[in-house]
């Protein structure tokens, strides 16, 4: 029988080429129909090639780090012949001893657990160079979690520490390790240096007492939630007020094309999510047709993909504006960069207790620092403060954005 083709997926218009990130199978592993037997990465995901029919892997033509394109052919597949999966290779082999037959059925289990991996644990265990066998698992049916790994990484730090305490034994132990970057982190970083020398970037910021939203998440947010199934978080007052502040500041919403400026009549938003891969920006598109209760659903959705690599091109394709939420790591005040073609993007902030002068008084409030960055060719400091503040007063007083007034 005629060995099956291991082929690159076909990949978007929008990406040139990709790397082999892993091969979870080896020359001579039998093979289940669908089971995952290599990992493509690109730029934005990784991409998951199955098997087409149960058999034995008969070779690997791209080996891991191999740049490839549409359909390139990654490797071949011998499929198992009609009495099942016994191959020329072992029809004449002896019978296997018991003992033979004891071992392989605990190879086999160990190679189905590692499938049944995600792709972001498999990830994190190849970047820390562990073997899953290593790691007792957790999760349901013994499966490895993020959760086991950091786990597993902090008891080494432990004990490389204590055993440092001897100033010899410290420095015997002191070592370095050299890992490739992933084509996300290359990717994040061409761009990130693109925006700091293609745009004339500027940061203006402003505080917003957030006291409102809270109050109105203690008084309705449980009602929200029983509703909806989802939590009413803050990025949909977010969301809901960058909307309205666009559709009143168009050049905010626009992005530059060579000599001409595009001015766009829908609003997709880009969120920075961070996953195991590194920061990305999956969109929520035609925001403003959304409820608060499909945009929560839509980011609960994508955090979800995000955190279990799951995001397709399609979820990272587009976006007018990017919001990005550093107050969930505990950031108090940043000059976030601009996603391009973008001309703009919106930093939150942590979310803290600080004395205000109001009405005369000294009040205790909840102050969120705002901060826009903004490519100053295009966007003027009347807009970007215009802008900022339009945001502000909608938060303040969220009911103007039911309102849309």
């Amino acid at each position: 029988m005629s060995s099956i083709d291991i082929l690159t997926p076909v990949l978007p218009e929008s990406v040139a080429d990709a790397t082999v990130a892993t091969w979870h199978k080896k020359v001579g592993d039998s093979v289940a129909r669908d089971e995952v037997i290599v990992e493509i990465e690109t730029d934005k995901v990784v991409l998951e090639v199955p098997a087409s029919a149960d058999g034995v892997l008969e070779s690997i033509l791209q080996e891991e780090g191999a740049t490839v394109v549409s359909n390139d052919l990654l490797g071949k597949l011998q499929p198992a012949s009609a009495a099942g999966t016994i191959t020329k290779d072992t029809v004449n082999e002896p019978a296997a001893t018991p003992a033979e037959r004891q071992s392989a059925v605990l190879s086999t289990e160990e190679n189905h657990s590692n499938d049944n991996l995600s792709p972001s644990v498999r990830r994190l265990l190849a970047e820390n160079n562990i073997d899953s066998s290593d790691i007792q698992g957790s999760g349901v049916g013994g499966r490895i979690t993020r959760e086991d790994i950091d786990a597993y990484l902090a008891k080494q730090a432990a004990e490389i520490h204590k055993e440092g305490t001897d100033s010899s034994v410290a420095l015997a132990n002191r070592s370095e390790k050299r890992v490739p970057m992933t084509r996300l982190r290359k990717r994040v970083a061409e761009r990130l240096l693109e925006a700091k020398n293609s745009t004339a970037m500027l940061t203006t910021f402003n505080e917003v007492d957030m006291s409102p939203i809270m109050q109105l998440r203690k008084t309705y947010g449980e009602k929200f939630e029983k509703r909806n199934n989802v939590r009413l978080g803050f990025m949909s007052f977010y969301i809901k007020a960058v909307v309205e502040a666009l559709k009143r500041y168009p050049e905010v919403n626009a992005s530059i094309d060579g000599e001409d400026i595009v001015y766009h009549n829908y609003f997709d938003i880009s969120i920075a999510v961070s996953t195991p891969r590194g920061l990305v920006t999956p969109v929520l598109k035609d925001c403003d047709k959304l409820t608060m209760a499909e945009i929560e659903q839509q980011i609960k959705e994508l955090a979800e993909k995000g955190r279990d690599g799951k995001l397709t091109v399609d979820d990272l394709t587009g976006g007018n504006f990017t919001i990005t939420n550093g107050g969930v790591f505990g950031s108090l005040m940043s000059t976030p960069i601009i996603n391009p073609p973008q001309s703009a993007i919106l930093g939150m902030h942590a979310i803290k207790e600080r004395p205000i002068a109001l009405d005369g008084q000294v009040v205790i409030r909840p102050m969120m620092y705002l901060a826009l960055s903004y490519d100053h060719r295009l966007i003027d400091g009347r807009e970007s403060v215009g802008f900022l503040v339009t945001i502000k007063e909608l938060l303040e007083d969220p009911t103007r954005i039911l309102l849309e007034i």
